[in-house]
């Protein structure tokens, strides 16, 4: 079954991830941190404060956060991650509509394709740490809440791999069936809706699985770049000002960073399979 080798993919990629990174350990312990055979030193020190041992990072999931707390850091940072879900889905649902609505516009129009998609592509040269706190601040003198304009934050990165492969898609019908459909006078909805919508599919989907998780790293890097409070971002900022007295727990946060960014992939994934039930889908789609 597909999902089945996708799961024992992902579990067999895990494995060999930690083999790495205690393998590169293990010899960094052995050598005094240089190449075998060498006085060159390797790039990065095993010591356990600059790499913990993975065991370490596991068991540190069932600590408490804080003295005198019960709260266990796992339950700590799930709570965190679906704040921080949140965000990322309103971000990503925003981005996929501002991303279709621009690409139809420039699919109607060779003047707005010309005038807008140069724009599209610099606005993604602008840096999200820089451009965070503006947003953020902008939403404070307005009506837009903190988690609203972290959310916009998401809509920043995500718009953009959607509007040029939708545009990619809407464009890949041949001419063909477009004068076919034409010569049974189909309006315009029609032959957006029957033929460049559903050719689109190939190019539309894998735009969307990588904006969820883009949608994701805008959420954690606005909640940093702006301090707000609730998120993976805030704990991520927090637990790295208490790194040298707790390096597992950031460690454990960026782990929990990844494993939403993974579920966010899988939902548009399972949303795929689920709407295209019956089609074949492309491989590697």
């Amino acid at each position: 079954m597909p999902v089945l080798r996708k799961v024992v993919a992902v579990i067999a990629g895990l494995v060999v991830l930690i083999g790495l990174w205690e393998g590169y350990k293990w010899l960094g312990r052995t050598t005094g941190d240089v190449w075998p055979g060498t006085d060159w030193a390797l790039p990065v020190k095993t010591d356990d404060l600059t790499m913990p041992h993975v065991a370490d990072i596991w068991s540190t999931l069932w600590d408490p956060v804080q003295r005198g707390r019960d709260e266990i850091l796992a339950v700590f940072l799930f709570k965190a991650a679906l704040r921080t879900f949140w965000k990322a889905a309103l971000g990503f649902a925003a981005g996929v509509v501002i991303g279709l609505g621009l690409a139809v516009l420039m699919l109607r129009s060779r003047f707005a394709e010309r005038g807008l998609l140069p724009w599209i592509n610099i606005s993604q040269t602008v840096p999200l740490i820089a451009l965070a706190p503006i947003v953020v601040t902008w939403g404070r003198t307005t009506f837009l809440s903190d988690g609203l304009s972290v959310a916009l934050i998401a809509t920043y990165l995500t718009f953009f791999p959607v509007a040029v492969n939708a545009l990619k898609g809407l464009q890949s019908p041949a001419a063909a069936d477009l004068e076919l459909l034409r010569s049974y006078a189909a309006s315009d909805r029609d032959v957006l809706f029957k033929l460049r919508f559903p050719a689109a599919r190939p190019y539309l989907f894998p735009a969307f699985k990588l904006a969820a998780t883009l949608s994701v790293v805008g959420a954690i890097v606005g909640e940093i770049s702006a301090g707000v409070r609730g998120g993976l971002g805030r704990v991520i900022l927090e637990f790295a000002s208490r790194y040298s007295t707790g390096p597992s727990k950031l460690y454990a946060s960026v782990v929990g960073a990844a494993l939403l960014g993974l579920a966010v992939f899988a939902i548009v994934s399972a949303a795929e399979r689920l709407l295209l039930r019956g089609r074949p889908i492309e491989e590697g789609s």
